[in-house]
C-alpha cells in the first residue's frame, strides 16, 4: 500500500473554506469526489513520521484520506515495539517537541497501523506478534501483569470488530452527494425553473422514495452485519500473579492467558490452545458443520502460523462445544490470545464484505465508459439547441435553460439503476432455489464463467465413506484382502484402526471425522473418556494424563486359545493437517506396560515416514491397483514409545519417524449420481470441468473418469516434477497412465496420436509437483494449466494459488466445495460456490443449500439470463434517452417542445414500466456452447445502438414531414416559444411517433434465446406491451377532449393522417426489428474482416490456438530440465 504523509497548513485552510463558502458549497463536493485534490489544497506534503493525515492507496488503485492519531503511553512502553534502547524511542519524543512518549496511528478499514521507527514506516500492529515462537506462546501461559495488559490495550486497540453504523442524517448527506443524485437535483431545479412543476414534483417524490429506501436498506444491513460481527462477552483470565480474573472480552490483548470452561464459549478472539482439548464447531467461518477436535500446540522454537496450525487455533467467532483435559479436575482449557478485533479469522471475513475488492467486470466498467459518449451527445445536442435559439430571439433565461435541459434528456440518470433490475430478478429466483447470494453484482460474472474447479470429497463425491477391505503387512508382504476389520487378529494393526483418530464424546454421542467415524465404527471398539478429575483412569494405565480409552469389544477366547486385545489409552494426539496429509496418537498399554505411537495418513507420506525394510514391495502396485479403481486408500504405522519419558510433551517430529509400516485401509467413496449429469451438461456448454482435491491422484482420476471430466476414449497424463535437492537438479516429465492402447507405443506415436485427433487427453499433476513446477518450470505452468483436469494432493493455499493462476490467464474462474478446505479458494474465485446447510455463509460469495453439484448449472444460467437482462436494459434506457433526444431537438427547431405530462406520460408510465417488467424473464432451461457478451463497447452492441438511432430519426422525420406536407397544415407561431406553442401539429405528430418508439424499442432489444425462456413466457411484459400499445393507439386514433386537453394533443380529423402515422410507426417496427435479427445473425461481423484477423485479448485462447499447432506439446516421456525451457510467446 502506497503511503503519503501531509501536514495541515492553516492558512490554506481558512482560504478552502472561505472559498467553499464563495461557491455556495460547491468546492466541498469536488472535495468529496476527489480527497486527494482537497489534501493538496489544505496540506503540504511531509515525511510521514510527522504527518497529520495520510494519503492511501490500496493494491486496487483506490486512494484514501486517513488521519493520524496521537496516544500518550507510559514511559518504557515502547519496549514493545522493539525498540529497546532509549535512544531508539526519544527521536520519537522529539519530533512532539513533547516530554512524553506517544504512540502514532492510524485506522483504515477496521485495521490499527503503528509507526515504528525501526522501520521508518507505519505498520499493522499485528506486526508485533508475527515474530512469536510457539515457545513464547507457552511463556504467555502464566498471564500478563495489569500494567502490561493496560500497555498492550493502548497498543492494539479494544478487542471488538466494531462495523460503522452510520446515522440517518450521515446516510443522506452521502447519499445526496452521489453524482446520481446531484445530477438529479439539478435536473428538478432546472424543470422547476421552466415550469415543468408535474414532472418536476413526480421525479422529486420517487427520488425521495428511492432515498428512503436505500437508506432504509443500507442502514439495515450495517445493523445485521453489526449485530452479526459484534460479540461481547465476560471471559475469565489468568494474571502473573496466579489469580484468575473475569473481564470483558472487550479488554483482551494478544498475550493474555484465557481459561476456557468445560462447558465451552463462542470465541471472542483468535487462540492458541495450550493445554487440554477442544472440540469446536467452525460452522460459522468454513460451512463445515462437522465438529473439530483442538489438541494443544506443540511447544518448539518454529514461527506461530495461525494457518499452519489450524489444528491448534482456537478462531474467534467458532463455538467451542466442550473443553476438557486442561485444568485441574479434568475440566476446562487454557488458550493464549494470538489476534483481536479486525486481526482475527472472524475479522478478516467481516472485512471482506465491509469492503469487497472492485469487481473487475467489463460489463460494468463499459457502462461508465458509454455514459460518457452519451454525455458527449448531449454536448453536442446544447450547443446545437444554443445556435439555434440565440438566432431565434429568445431571452437569455430561456437560451440557458433549453441548452441544459438538453443535458437531462441524453443523459438518463436511471441507467445505473436500471441495469441492476435483472440482478435482482435473479437473486429473488435463486433464493427461491435454495441458493443465498452476499454480492449480487458477481450473479452477472456467473454468466462469462469458462472454467469451474471442484472438490472432490463432499462435492462430486459422497460425504461419507464406507471401509471396503483391510491389508495387513507382514513378513511376506501385504496380506489378502480382509473385507471387516472386525476379522483381524488382534496386534497393532486393529489398534491402529481402533485409537488413530481424534473421535470424541459429547453427551455420550460419538463426534469427529466422517471418515474416523466409519472406520472406528468398523472395529467394534468402544470409545470411553475420563470422568471428573480421571484419576481412577490416569492410574490404571501408569499415571499418565489419559485424554480417551478404546475397549475392544466383549472379550471372546480366540481358536488359538489366546484372548482377543487389550483395552488401550490415548494420552497424545496430532491431529491431521492437509499440509503434512497425516495424524498420530501415543497410547499406553493397562498398567502403563508399554507405550506405542500410531500414524495413519496418505499412503505415500506414510511410506515415507517408515523404516524401508519394513514397507511391503508390491506396495506401490498395490496402492496404484486401489487408487485407479476409485478407492481412498491410507496407510497405517506404528512404533514402540519409552513410556517413562514424557509422553505429554513429546514432540510430533520426535513420534512421526522411523515407524514400522503396519498395512492399507481401503474405503469407498461414492460419486454422487448428480455429479457425472452436470459436468457433462458443463462440456456440453464449454465450460471446462476441473477436479482439486486432497486426495490420492490415481483415486482422483477414477473419480474424473466416474464423473465424466475425462472421457472413456481419452487419455491421462501424469506431470511429474521435482524440486531442486542435494543430489539432483529440478526437473520436469509427462508420463502416459499405464495400460491402455498407447502403453506398448513409442512416444513419437503417442504425439501423433495426439494432434490427429488420434487421442484426447487431460494431465493430472499433484500438489508437490505444482509446487515444483511453478518454482522451476513456470514458462511451463500456462500450458499445463491450459490440459490440466485434476490436481490432486493440493493442500488449501495451492487451491489458492491455482485459481489465481487460471485468472492470468484471464479465465473466469468458478469454484464450488463443502467450505471446510476450500474457503481461500471460494473467495479468490470469480464466483465461489459453499454447499452447506447455512444460509448465508461468509466462507464465499454464492452458499447452496443443496448437497451436490446440480446448483453450478442453475448458477450459470442464472448468471446468463442476468447478463442479457443487463444488456437489453442498458440498450433500451440509452434508447430511451436518444428518443426523446430526437423529439426535443426536432421540436427545437421549430421552436416548440414537449409537454409537462407528456414527459410525464413517456417517462413513468411507458418506458419505467417497460423496465420494470423487462427482466422478468427466467433463465432458459439449458446451458447454450456460447456465453452471452460482457462488452457493451463491442461492434454488434455498437453498431445496433447506431442504426436503431438512425431508424429513431428517420421515423420521426417522416412524422414531422408527413404532417407538414399535409393540405390542411397550418404552421404553429414561431414568435412564440416551447409550452406557449402548445398544442401544434408538429408536436403531436412527433410525440405519437416516439410513443411507438418506446414500445417497438422494448420488443426489439429484449433477447431470449438461447440464454432466457421465450418472450412469451414473461406474461406480465407482454400485458403491459398491449396495453401500452393499445393506449397509444388510443391517443392516436381517438384521443377524445379529456385525453387531448391533459396532453396538449392537437385534434386531428383526417383519419386516414392517423392511420398513416400508425403505419409509419408499424414499418418503424419492422425495419428495427430485422435490423436486429441481422445483427443477431452476425451480418456486421462481416466489418471485422476489412481489418483482418486479430489474435484474442484473452491469453488462455491465444495459448489454445498456438497448442493445437504444435507437434511437439506435451514432450512425453522425456526429462526436462530448467535450463530447456521452451516459452510460448503471447505476443
Amino acid at each position: 500500500m502506497d503511503v503519503q504523509g501531509y501536514k495541515w497548513v492553516r492558512w490554506r485552510v481558512w482560504l478552502c473554506r472561505l472559498a467553499a463558502l464563495l461557491s455556495l458549497g460547491l468546492l466541498l463536493i469536488v472535495f468529496h469526489w476527489r480527497p486527494r485534490l482537497a489534501l493538496r489544497a489544505r496540506c503540504r506534503s511531509c515525511p510521514l513520521a510527522l504527518a497529520d493525515v495520510l494519503l492511501l492507496r490500496d493494491s486496487f488503485g483506490q486512494q484514501h484520506v486517513v488521519e493520524v492519531h496521537t496516544v500518550e503511553m507510559e514511559a518504557g512502553s515502547l519496549e514493545l515495539l522493539g525498540q529497546q534502547e532509549e535512544a531508539d524511542w526519544r527521536d520519537t519524543v522529539q519530533l512532539h517537541r513533547e516530554e512524553k512518549t506517544l504512540l502514532r496511528y492510524y485506522l483504515f478499514e477496521g485495521l490499527r497501523y503503528i509507526w515504528l521507527d525501526r522501520k521508518g514506516a507505519f505498520c499493522r500492529v499485528s506486526v508485533l506478534c508475527e515474530d512469536w515462537t510457539c515457545k513464547d506462546l507457552y511463556g504467555f501461559q502464566k498471564g500478563l501483569s495489569p500494567q502490561d495488559q493496560s500497555l498492550r490495550r493502548c497498543m492494539f486497540g479494544a478487542n471488538i470488530i466494531d462495523v460503522p453504523v452510520k446515522s440517518y442524517m450521515r446516510l443522506l448527506f452521502e447519499e445526496v452527494l452521489n453524482p446520481f443524485y446531484i445530477f438529479q437535483i439539478f435536473s428538478i431545479t432546472l424543470w422547476t425553473i421552466d415550469e415543468y412543476y408535474y414532472y418536476a414534483l413526480c421525479i422529486f417524490i420517487i427520488s425521495v422514495i428511492s432515498i428512503s429506501l436505500s437508506l432504509y436498506e443500507t442502514r439495515k444491513q450495517s445493523i445485521t452485519l453489526r449485530n452479526m460481527a459484534q460479540f461481547i462477552t465476560s471471559v475469565t483470565i489468568c494474571r502473573d500473579s496466579g489469580v484468575e480474573e473475569c473481564v470483558s472480552s472487550v479488554e483482551l490483548v494478544p498475550g493474555d492467558s484465557l481459561i476456557i470452561p468445560q462447558e465451552g464459549l463462542v470465541l471472542p478472539c483468535d487462540a492458541a490452545l495450550l493445554a487440554g482439548e477442544c472440540l469446536v464447531n467452525e460452522s460459522m467461518l468454513t460451512g463445515e458443520s462437522v465438529p473439530v477436535l483442538k489438541t494443544p500446540l506443540p511447544a518448539g522454537d518454529r514461527t506461530y502460523s495461525a494457518e499452519t496450525e489450524r489444528r491448534h487455533t482456537l478462531f474467534c467467532g467458532t463455538h467451542i462445544i466442550q473443553a476438557k483435559g486442561g485444568r485441574p479436575g479434568g475440566s476446562g482449557a487454557v488458550a493464549v490470545v494470538t489476534s483481536t478485533g479486525f486481526f482475527t479469522a472472524k475479522g478478516n471475513l467481516v472485512s471482506s464484505i465491509l469492503y469487497p475488492q472492485p469487481i473487475n467486470f467489463r460489463f460494468y466498467q463499459d457502462a461508465m465508459k458509454f455514459l460518457l459518449i452519451l454525455g458527449v451527445i448531449a454536448l453536442m445536442g446544447t450547443v446545437y439547441i444554443f445556435v439555434i435559439l440565440f438566432r431565434s430571439n429568445v431571452t437569455w433565461l430561456q437560451l440557458i435553460i433549453r441548452s441544459l435541459d438538453v443535458v437531462t434528456i441524453a443523459v438518463p440518470p436511471a441507467l445505473p439503476a436500471a441495469i441492476t433490475t435483472g440482478t435482482i430478478y435473479a437473486q429473488s429466483r435463486l433464493k427461491k432455489r435454495g441458493i443465498f447470494c452476499i454480492s449480487p453484482p458477481r450473479i452477472n460474472i456467473c454468466g462469462k464463467v469458462s472454467v469451474f474447479c471442484f472438490d472432490k470429497t463432499g462435492t462430486l463425491t459422497e460425504e461419507g465413506l464406507d471401509v471396503w477391505g483391510v491389508m495387513e503387512s507382514g513378513p511376506v508382504g501385504l496380506s489378502e484382502l480382509v473385507p471387516d476389520p472386525t476379522l483381524l487378529p488382534p496386534g497393532h494393526m486393529k489398534s491402529a484402526l481402533a485409537c488413530c483418530h481424534t473421535v470424541t464424546l459429547l453427551h455420550g454421542e460419538s463426534l469427529g471425522d466422517p471418515l474416523e467415524l466409519k472406520m472406528l465404527e468398523s472395529t467394534g471398539w468402544i470409545l470411553q473418556e475420563p470422568e471428573g478429575d480421571g484419576d481412577v483412569m490416569h492410574s490404571t494405565f501408569g499415571g499418565h494424563k489419559v485424554l480417551a480409552v478404546m475397549r475392544p469389544p466383549t472379550q471372546k477366547p480366540l481358536s488359538q486359545g489366546t484372548f482377543s486385545s487389550e483395552a488401550v489409552a490415548i494420552v497424545k494426539r496430532f491431529p491431521f493437517s492437509s499440509a503434512l496429509q497425516r495424524m498420530s496418537v501415543v497410547t499406553v498399554a493397562h498398567r502403563g506396560r508399554s507405550a506405542l505411537a500410531f500414524l495413519k495418513g496418505s499412503p505415500e507420506m506414510v511410506a515415507s515416514l517408515c523404516r524401508p525394510d519394513t514397507v511391503p514391495a508390491q506396495f506401490s502396485s498395490t496402492l496404484r491397483t486401489f487408487s485407479s479403481e476409485g478407492l481412498r486408500v491410507l496407510a497405517l504405522a506404528c512404533k514402540p514409545v519409552d513410556v517413562n519419558s514424557d509422553l505429554m510433551n513429546i514432540e510430533r517430529g520426535e513420534v512421526e519417524k522411523e515407524m514400522q509400516f503396519l498395512g492399507l485401509l481401503m474405503m469407498k467413496n461414492l460419486v454422487k449420481p448428480e455429479s457425472p449429469e452436470v459436468i457433462s451438461t458443463l462440456t456440453l456448454a464449454h465450460i471446462r470441468s476441473v477436479m482439486v482435491t486432497g486426495d490420492n491422484i490415481l483415486t482422483a482420476v477414477n473419480v474424473a473418469k466416474s464423473c465424466r471430466m475425462v472421457g472413456s476414449d481419452e487419455k491421462v497424463i501424469f506431470v511429474i516434477a521435482t524440486s531442486r535437492t542435494a543430489e539432483s537438479m529440478p526437473s520436469l516429465r509427462f508420463s502416459v497412465e499405464d495400460g491402455g492402447p498407447t502403453a506398448t507405443q513409442s512416444p513419437a506415436g503417442i504425439n501423433q496420436g495426439l494432434y490427429q485427433a488420434g487421442f484426447g487427453y487431460h494431465l493430472a499433476i499433484n500438489g508437490k509437483s505444482f509446487a515444483a513446477l511453478c518454482d522451476h518450470f513456470p514458462e511451463y505452468l500456462p500450458k499445463v494449466l491450459m490440459k490440466a483436469t485434476v490436481f490432486a494432493r493440493m493442500a488449501p493455499d495451492q487451491k489458492t494459488q491455482l485459481v489465481k493462476e487460471l485468472q492470468k490467464l484471464n479465465y473466469r474462474v468458478g469454484m464450488c466445495g463443502d467450505g471446510a478446505n476450500d474457503c481461500g479458494a471460494l473467495r479468490a474465485a470469480d464466483v465461489g460456490v459453499s454447499l452447506s446447510e447455512a444460509e448465508a455463509s461468509v466462507a464465499s460469495p454464492f452458499t447452496s443449500k443443496t448437497e451436490n453439484i446440480s446448483c453450478v448449472p442453475l448458477l450459470i444460467r442464472e448468471g446468463r439470463c442476468s447478463l442479457v437482462t443487463s444488456f437489453s436494459l442498458f440498450r433500451y434506457m440509452a434508447l430511451y434517452s436518444l428518443i426523446q433526444f430526437c423529439s426535443v431537438l426536432i421540436l427545437n427547431t421549430v421552436m416548440t417542445t414537449m409537454g409537462d405530462l407528456q414527459f410525464l406520460f413517456c417517462d413513468l408510465f411507458l418506458v419505467t414500466l417497460l423496465a420494470i417488467v423487462m427482466g422478468r424473464g427466467g433463465p432458459s432451461e439449458e446451458l447454450h456452447p456460447w456465453r452471452p457478451a460482457a462488452s457493451l463497447l463491442a461492434l454488434p452492441v455498437f453498431g445496433s445502438l447506431f442504426i436503431h438511432t438512425c431508424m429513431i430519426i428517420l421515423g420521426q422525420l417522416a412524422a414531422f414531414f408527413i404532417t407538414t406536407t399535409q393540405e390542411w397544415y397550418i404552421p404553429l407561431n414561431s414568435t412564440v416559444f416551447g409550452v406557449e406553442n402548445l398544442p401544434n401539429m408538429e408536436n403531436t405528430c412527433v410525440f405519437a411517433l416516439a410513443g411507438y418508439q418506446y414500445i417497438i424499442m422494448a420488443v426489439v432489444v429484449t433477447k431470449s434465446f438461447p440464454h432466457k425462456k421465450p418472450l412469451y413466457n414473461n406474461v406480465i411484459f407482454l400485458c403491459v406491451l398491449l396495453i401500452h400499445f393499445a393506449i397509444m393507439t388510443l391517443l392516436v386514433l381517438y384521443p377524445g377532449p379529456f385525453f387531448g386537453r391533459t396532453f396538449e394533443l392537437y385534434n386531428f380529423t383526417d383519419m386516414n393522417f392517423k392511420m398513416l402515422l400508425v403505419a409509419v410507426a408499424a414499418l418503424n417496427f419492422l425495419l428495427c426489428f430485422v435490423v436486429e435479427l441481422l445483427i443477431d445473425l452476425g451480418v456486421l461481423n462481416c466489418l471485422r474482416s476489412l481489418r483482418g484477423s486479430r489474435p484474442s485479448k484473452k491469453q488462455y485462447k491465444r495459448l489454445k490456438a498456438l497448442l493445437s499447432e504444435s507437434t511437439s506439446w506435451p514432450p512425453l516421456n522425456q526429462t526436462l530440465s530448467p535450463t530447456e525451457n521452451t516459452v510460448i510467446s503471447f505476443s
